[in-house]
């Protein structure tokens, strides 16, 4: 059958607003998939909908197709998103009347099912993550335009495929060979090298970044690449980057399909296209994920400024100052950010950063009370104190927590263009996610001179979130730079080199056809990003500071 070429509009909701008119006029596409979804995008709905009954779906989405569905319409591209995200079938309304608006007779089908609210009492919104195959019997029904609620990213890709090739549920290895190509589209221009570890090599032009596409083949296969002309680049590399953010271990397990990772081969196609082959497929795990999002309690920040000479003791004086307005809150969390240089040419240079962080559940708490008390230190307190903004009275925070479901016990609908309601069967195979056994690790570099540099000078990386866990990918570009990396970089050397980890939980995963390791760290990001527990709250730079930590590397490859 023919190649089917899908592409990524959106990795996020509030992603580059042109993307989709930019993917449908630079190149020809049969299907384009918008990811919108995201753990704190349902809590951000799940307030929305708090406000109004109506909401819950990403906005954004319904006004690009107002510049764009007719321009789909005219050149015969399919638009799958999850972007109904709590409201699938308001947006499938909402598009039927902007299709009738501009006298498009577009077919419209929605994906339901997912909304496991009712049964987690005290959850603003808790959705089962279900797979493609709803997706495709809606665009095997003939509709022109897909919605969904809480999906996984990759099925927005192997709903699609299994359309268009008609795969069953058993074409394990087929239907992993696009989950991993859905993989990599998902998050949009990461895929063409956005936030790339190594983007200063590179002489593509990264100010504008083109959204990537796949060419899917029948046999499960993939060409990753993007329009001719864009920005951006495509490499190896970037794929890489892109298959290790926010994995665990040799399993990426789904709804649909297992699909193994350390089967995946990469090679480079030619200038902006990666070939994706090799990807072996197992039965799904018996239980869907669940994710549930609840309000926390509620948070409040002070940010103090310490100018110049004793900033240590500038920050010991107004803590003992603020102690007594601390009182009973729950959580209470300081943190020194010694910004400030010796002798610095600028004022802004010269200052540190002291900041507070309280949360509580009754808001009063961390509200009024904390914030005069901050205020009324103005002239009472260190020398030049100021804080970067005034205290609020306490906002509200999210936290995320993970539950699961027997797969047969969540009824999977796919809603057709026709109204009529098609129920989707669950696997008739599952099976448990148990450990890869770690495989052989290369040989080791013979010894030799050694010199204290960054990480980051031979390895990549690209981190992120899961919950309260963080994952670090680390991969190396040549083979003489991974049989360094295998021996030296444990999990016992991540801890040393990343303090926040050393009371934690860190598993290491081992990918060599990928020269990658990846690192799963538990806890790092407390209840999740919309908790906020730490400075980077989705670990999105924790492998920067992974890769900027000096350690002895052999002057070989330096």
């Amino acid at each position: 059958m023919s190649v089917l070429r899908v592409g990524n509009a959106s990795g996020f909701y509030g992603d580059r607003f042109d993307a989709m008119r930019e993917m449908l006029t630079d190149g020809p596409l049969d299907v384009l998939t918008g990811d919108y979804l995201a753990e704190l995008t349902m809590l951000i709905l799940g307030r929305d909908r708090l406000k109004d009954p109506d909401a819950g779906y990403a906005r954004t989405f319904l006004r690009q197709l107002e510049e764009c569905l007719g321009l789909a319409h005219e050149r015969g591209v399919r638009i799958v998103a999850n972007a109904g995200g709590l409201n699938p079938a308001g947006l499938a309304d909402a598009v039927r009347t902007l299709a009738g608006r501009f006298g498009l007779p577009v077919r419209v089908a929605h994906v339901e099912g997912d909304d496991r609210t009712a049964a987690h009492p005290g959850s603003l919104a808790a959705h089962a993550y279900l797979g493609g195959f709803g997706i495709a019997r809606c665009l095997s029904a003939g509709a022109d335009v897909v919605v969904t609620g809480r999906v996984t990213d990759a099925a927005l890709v192997t709903g699609p495929a299994a359309a268009h090739f008609g795969w069953t549920p058993t074409d394990h290895d087929r239907l992993a060979g696009a989950v991993v190509a859905g993989h990599v589209l998902e998050c949009g221009a990461q895929a063409t090298g956005g936030n790339y570890a190594f983007f200063e090599d590179r002489a593509g032009d990264l100010r504008h970044p083109g959204f990537p596409l796949a060419e899917l083949h029948a046999d499960g296969t993939s060409v990753v690449t993007k329009h001719p002309g864009t920005g951006g680049f495509v490499d190896v590399g970037t794929v890489t980057a892109q298959l290790l953010y926010e994995t665990g271990g040799a399993r990426y397990a789904g709804p649909d399909v297992t699909a193994r990772l350390d089967t995946v081969r990469l090679t480079q196609d030619g200038p902006d296209r990666v070939r994706i082959e090799g990807v072996r497929g197992e039965a799904p795990p018996p239980d869907l994920k669940v994710g549930l999002s609840r309000l926390g309690g509620f948070r409040n920040e002070v940010v103090f400024v310490l100018t110049g000479l004793g900033v240590e003791a500038k920050a010991a004086l107004v803590r003992e100052q603020m102690e007594p307005a601390l009182g009973e809150i729950a959580d209470v969390r300081w943190d020194l950010v010694r910004t400030d240089r010796p002798d610095a040419p600028t004022e802004e240079t010269a200052s540190a950063l002291l900041r507070l962080v309280v949360r509580d559940a009754d808001q009063r708490a961390v509200g009024r009370a904390l914030s005069g008390a901050a205020v009324e230190l103005a002239l009472a307190s260190y020398p030049g104190f100021h804080v970067l903004a005034p205290p609020g009275k306490g906002a509200p925070y999210g936290v995320f927590e993970e539950a699961y479901v027997p797969q047969g016990a969540v009824r999977h609908v796919a809603v057709l263009h026709d109204g009529r309601r098609v129920e989707v069967a669950p696997p008739p195979e599952t099976a448990a996610l148990d450990a890869v056994p770690e495989p052989p690790l290369p040989e080791p570099l013979p010894p030799g001179p050694v010199r204290r540099a960054a990480l980051g000078l031979v390895a990549g990386a690209r981190s992120g979130d899961k919950g309260g866990n963080a994952n670090v990918g680390v991969w190396a570009r040549s083979d003489e730079a991974w049989r360094w990396l295998a021996h030296e970089l444990t999990a016992d050397r991540f801890r040393e080199l990343i303090p926040e980890a050393r009371d934690l939980p860190v598993t290491r995963h081992v990918l060599p056809a990928l020269r990658a390791l990846n690192f799963v760290v538990e806890g790092i990001l407390g209840e999740g990003v919309a908790a906020q527990a730490r400075f980077d709250p989705q670990a999105k730079a924790l492998g920067e500071w992974l890769r900027a930590r000096h350690l002895d590397i052999p002057e070989v490859l330096l």
